[in-house]
Formats: structure tokens, sequence, C-alpha cells
């Protein structure tokens, strides 16, 4: 029989992980790019590359990053076999440097739209993720929400 560090290590076991977090992470990598690409499309946004000056849009950005965000440690968490709340841990802190690391160069550059925004994105990486999770256990604990 095998101890509990044992089978977190098998291969199985940590494709398994990996692949959870992976789709976690692409969950809100891409669709918050997606939806980034619409709004350009749709002209809402303003051309790739130029700066928005309307806090309104960056609210709006903010608004579906977050959901996105929930969302990717609800799938995250629904995907991992084990310890489903530690697989949104580690997404949930690569989400937090990610947007620390995004919010530094973005305040050092200081020409890339309004610092609130890039500290809200790293701020709530960590708390949206974990609910995503704690939804998905709910759904598990008492079925379909």
């Amino acid at each position: 029989m095998a101890t509990s560090t044992e089978a977190a290590t098998q291969p199985g076991n940590l494709a398994r992980s990996t692949l959870a977090i992976v789709a976690g992470f692409l969950a809100v990598a891409g669709l918050s790019l997606a939806t980034d690409q619409v709004f350009h499309t749709l002209q809402v946004y303003p051309p790739w590359g130029e700066v928005m000056l309307d806090p309104k849009l960056y609210a709006l950005a903010l608004s579906y990053r977050v959901v996105y965000t929930i969302l990717g440690g609800y799938v995250t968490a629904r995907l991992s076999t084990r310890s489903p709340m530690r697989h949104v841990t580690v997404l949930g802190v690569i989400g937090l440097i990610a947007g620390t690391a995004g919010a530094i160069v973005a305040i050092t550059r200081g020409d890339l739209g309004p610092n609130w925004y890039p500290i809200a994105i790293a701020v709530t990486a960590y708390p949206c993720t974990w609910l995503g999770g704690r939804l998905a256990q709910a759904r598990t604990v008492f079925g379909s929400v």
C-alpha cells in the first residue's frame, strides 16, 4: 500500500495534478484574452497597444477577470482527484505572483493605465481562485448547484 506522499508523486497523479492546475490557468488566461479580443473587435476597447483612458473600461475588464478567476479555481478543483484545495492554492499563488509581477511592471513603466487596475488583479487572484475551489467542493458535497 502506497503512503500519501508516494501516491502524490506517482506519474499518473503528478500528471493529473499538473493538468488540473494548467487547465485552471488556461481557463483564466484564455477566457480573459478572448474576451479582450471581442471588446477590441467591437471597438469597446481601443486597438491593441493603445492605453485605455476610461476607468470604466478597466472596471469592465476587472469584472470579467474576477469571474474567470473564480472559474479557474472551480476547474482546478473539479479536475484534481486528491486535495482539490491544495491544487487551488497552487493556482492562486501562481495568479498572485503573476499579478504582482504585472503590477510591478505597470507601475514602474507608468504609461500602461491606472495603477489600481494591476494591483486589483494581483489582490483578487488568490481569493477568487479560492472561492472557485470552494464552490467546486460545495457542488461535490451538495450535488448540482
